[in-house]
C-alpha cells in the first residue's frame, strides 16, 4: 500500500459504497449537464487534478480540482459527479465523490455549479 496525497479531499466515515449496475452509467451514454455515476479504470493521469477513466464503451476526463487525483493508473474507480455543459469537443465530469477500489468514498468538497 502506498501513501496518497489527498490535499483538500475529505474522507468520509461512511461504509464502503456499493453501486448496483443500474446506478452506473456507461461512458458512451453520459450527457452534458447530467449527474452521473461512472465506473472504470484510471487510464491516464493528465494533471495533478484531472484524470481519464475508461470503461468498455469509451473514456472520459474527470476533474477533481483543486484537489489531487486520488488514484493511480490502472486502479478501478467509481466516480459520481456532474457532466459539464460547456460546448467543448470533449466534455468532462466534475467529480463530487470518488471510490477507489475497496477504499471508503472520498467526497470532493469543492462544488462546480
Amino acid at each position: 500500500m502506498h501513501l496518497r496525497l489527498v490535499s483538500t479531499l475529505a474522507l468520509c466515515s461512511l461504509p464502503i459504497a456499493t453501486f448496483a449496475a443500474s446506478d452506473i452509467t456507461s461512458i458512451e451514454d453520459v450527457k452534458r449537464g447530467q449527474t452521473v455515476t461512472v465506473q472504470g479504470t484510471v487510464d491516464r493521469v493528465m494533471d495533478t487534478d484531472e484524470f481519464r477513466i475508461r470503461d468498455s464503451t469509451g473514456s472520459l476526463r474527470v476533474y477533481v480540482g483543486p484537489n489531487w487525483v486520488p488514484a493511480d493508473v490502472g486502479e478501478q474507480v467509481t466516480v459520481t459527479g456532474i457532466m459539464d455543459d460547456d460546448l467543448l469537443p470533449r466534455p468532462e465530469l466534475y467529480a463530487r465523490e470518488i471510490t477507489v477500489g475497496d477504499e471508503p468514498p472520498i467526497t470532493i468538497e469543492h462544488r462546480y455549479e
